[in-house]
């Protein structure tokens, strides 16, 4: 694994605006989307982040089997409404579409998880798509850790399948981030025969004498894909419907479970010393450790300690909940930047690799993403995309 650095393709703005990528600067001016380097990976490095991948994914789905036999509700926050709801959601295996394991890792090592953003994962568009592009342009004989795009549409397959109602897209009002992502998600799940619609999340409605909730229309939403944490959702003022309804939420109400950083001290009792993991605790930890916010996302109000000192330290609006203790992971900086890899799941696949790098310690929402590709001479390994995607992309709206 290494950092090379590049000349940026003549109009990278306009490039990967053209597919579907508006947020690529931030408010102050500096590249979100940053293609002035990229990381090169060989296959056997990429067989061991998916094989990481899908050890971890294991254990994760093992932990929710002892959440739900030992009744931690209160331990992962989940309101005394909507237990039987989440229990009934992981019995009747209430299909997941889309995850992302976020990875610490040195290239020669385990892989090490930092934490899994189960239920409304971001960064997608640029995994999916806006690097495939990039590759095409500047190394197409050089492959690249992403079947992401086919992955996506067989899982919207199985949902039209099994189930066969219309998907709502929802996600914040006035949010470019979330908006881009759901509109590429409707656009796969097209692609993947099901009738769609996007709506502000603040569009859905409650009819209490048909006892369903619908659109600005009075029309039953059937399933609804939501940009929007499950631990939101359950506290709204209409969140004490969802157990009550018809309505199938993607990502099911199950993955509420494994998006709380509560997982992570319960991974390390279930599975200590296990290579894929770090200790983690409710306490503090000796040495050098990460404070994170239990329900916390997005880099916000994290702090790294080295015995009880503050080494670094995140604002956010996350500062007043639970906190549980990390080891930190010592990794090496690539050109002074500090990288994470998210690792994706689809439908339980291991499909695609994306990289975000910060000049600091701590990741965040405005931290860059940076492609990356498998060098030729042993990329087998590597998915390749399917014919058709440049077609699919070309219809986006």
């Amino acid at each position: 694994m290494q950092r090379v650095t590049l000349t940026p393709r003549p109009d990278w703005q306009k490039k990967v605006e053209s597919v579907g990528l508006a947020f690529h600067t931030t408010d102050e001016g500096k590249p979100y989307w940053d293609e002035s380097a990229c990381y090169v990976f060989n296959s056997a490095e990429i067989d061991q982040i998916e094989k990481a991948t899908y050890a971890l994914n294991d254990l994760c789905l093992q932990a929710v089997e002892h959440i739900l036999k030992h009744a931690l509700w209160d331990q992962f926050q989940i309101p005394k409404e909507f237990v039987t709801h989440v229990r009934k959601s992981w019995d009747e295996e209430e299909i997941s579409i889309v995850g992302r394991l976020d990875l610490l890792w040195d290239g020669v090592s385990p892989p090490k998880l930092a934490e899994f953003n189960a239920d409304t994962p971001t960064a997608l568009l640029e995994a999916a798509v806006v690097q495939w592009y990039w590759l095409q342009d500047v190394a197409s004989d050089h492959d690249q850790f992403n079947s992401l795009h086919e992955r996506l549409i067989e899982a919207w397959q199985r949902v039209k399948a099994e189930i066969g109602a219309p998907v709502t897209f929802v996600c914040v009002d006035n949010h470019v981030e979330d908006f881009m992502t759901v509109t590429y998600l409707l656009d796969t799940a097209q692609q993947g025969g099901l009738k769609t619609q996007h709506i502000p999340i603040t569009s859905i409605g409650w009819n209490a004498a048909r006892r369903t909730f619908v659109d600005l229309r009075e029309r039953v939403l059937g399933c609804v894909f939501k940009l929007y944490p499950w631990e939101w959702l359950m506290r709204e003022k209409f969140g004490e419907h969802i157990p009550g309804a018809v309505t199938r939420w993607f990502e099911p109400a199950w993955k509420a479970m494994l998006s709380n950083k509560a997982l992570l001290p319960l991974l390390w009792k279930l599975f200590p010393d296990h290579p894929n993991l770090l200790p983690a605790s409710w306490n503090s930890l000796p040495g050098k450790c990460v404070k994170k916010p239990v329900l916390g996302r997005e880099g916000a109000n994290i702090t790294i300690l080295e015995y009880g000192q503050r080494l670094e330290v995140t604002t956010g609006d996350y500062g007043d909940g639970e906190f549980i203790y990390q080891q930190f992971h010592e990794t090496p900086k690539f050109d002074g930047r500090t990288i994470v890899l998210g690792s994706w799941l689809v439908n339980g696949f291991a499909c695609g690799l994306g990289i975000r790098e910060d000049d600091g310690i701590i990741t965040t929402n405005t931290s860059r993403f940076v492609p990356h590709r498998i060098t030729p001479s042993t990329s087998a390994s590597g998915p390749a995309k399917a014919p058709g995607l440049e077609s699919a992309i070309r219809t986006k709206s």
